[in-house]
């Protein structure tokens, strides 16, 4: 059995400690003032694709864990999930049965099979539609469980600059914590670097006390240079958090993109001492493709970048997958996916 005792040497962190409180989100990190524009720096930057590509191919099959330390890095992986609907057809009622689950993310009695049953666990949070916001709010509070709003004229980001502002300040009135924003890709497409730089200070500005995440789209930037100059000038204009992709493009995250952000993040944090945050998101929907993420921001940023307040997964369907992968090594079989409802 899975002591809770061994998962401490693993994470090193909250969810190692059952007497902690649930999981202190994202506000115990120190937000990202930015930095002036340097259009020198963003045009020196570049990325071997190669070698990019060739380190990312190697770290799953080098990078392996088995038996209690697979089932307590999966459960790292619950903590650090923020847990999404993006639906056409989201509901209230829908909205509210998914925060029931981020509350009690794994059942209970599989905690309790594998000898966590006292680890208060919850998810990173809960990602919605500004529409959305205030439902997810009233459905966790006293959780300290953020709800996250999408902004900007999600996902294509093209809405009037005005009405992408005022959008964010809404959520952040409604309740949101955090705020996924999108920049404009033509601007990055031109090399535009000023453009994305200044719409991303203004984002961050209306933002206010609520934490932004900086969805660059990697899909849709073309190179990996693009993905690195992207990453570099949203943290300059203050972005907390990175984030690879909306999930509604046709190349969402993937770990040569999601190497070149880590590296940016490791760059601007020796530049100026700030710690930013990564979150992959888009069809990471198998705790093997978790794990992958996980060991990819252990090896090149550390252990504090395993912990909710710097990591973040993005999904709606991981969590499932991770449930059956925790029963499996309690009673040595796969379940149906139906005894693992999302809401």
């Amino acid at each position: 059995m899975l002591k809770a005792q061994k998962v401490v040497p693993l994470d090193r962190g909250r969810i190692g400690r059952p007497d902690a409180p649930a999981a202190a989100h994202n506000g115990a990190a120190r937000r990202n003032p930015g930095l002036p524009f340097d259009a020198d720096l963003i045009e020196s930057l570049r990325v071997n694709r190669s070698a990019a590509e060739r380190r990312a191919a190697t770290l799953p099959g080098r990078r392996t864990v088995k038996k209690e330390w697979q089932a307590a890095w999966l459960l790292k992986a619950v903590s650090c999930l923020d847990l999404t609907t993006l639906a056409g057809d989201d509901t209230p009622g829908r909205v509210h049965r998914l925060c029931a689950k981020a509350r009690q993310p794994v059942r209970r009695d599989l905690l309790e099979r594998i000898g966590v049953g006292d680890l208060r666990l919850t998810v990173g949070a809960v990602c919605v539609y500004h529409a959305m916001v205030e439902p997810a709010v009233a459905a966790l509070a006293g959780s300290d469980i953020p709800v996250a709003a999408v902004s900007t004229g999600f996902p294509a980001g093209l809405s009037p600059f005005d009405l992408r502002v005022k959008e964010i300040e809404a959520s952040a009135a409604a309740g949101a914590r955090e705020i996924d924003i999108v920049i404009n890709r033509s601007h990055a497409l031109t090399g535009d670097w000023r453009a994305v730089y200044d719409e991303m200070r203004a984002f961050r500005a209306a933002c206010g006390a609520v934490h932004v995440k900086a969805i660059i789209a990697v899909g849709d930037l073309g190179t990996l240079r693009n993905v690195a100059r992207a990453s570099m000038v949203c943290m300059m204009a203050g972005a907390d958090f990175i984030k690879t992709s909306t999930g509604k493009e046709t190349t969402n995250a993937t770990l040569p993109a999601s190497l070149v952000m880590l590296r940016m993040i490791r760059a601007y944090g020796e530049m100026t001492g700030c710690r930013i945050g990564f979150k992959p998101a888009g069809g990471i929907s198998t705790a093997k493709d978790a794990m992958a993420y996980q060991m990819l921001m252990k090896e090149e940023l550390g252990v504090p970048w395993l912990q909710p307040d710097l990591f973040r997964i993005g999904a709606s369907s991981l969590l499932t997958d991770i449930e059956r992968q925790i029963e499996h090594f309690a009673d040595g079989r796969y379940s149906a996916v139906h005894r693992h409802p999302m809401a």
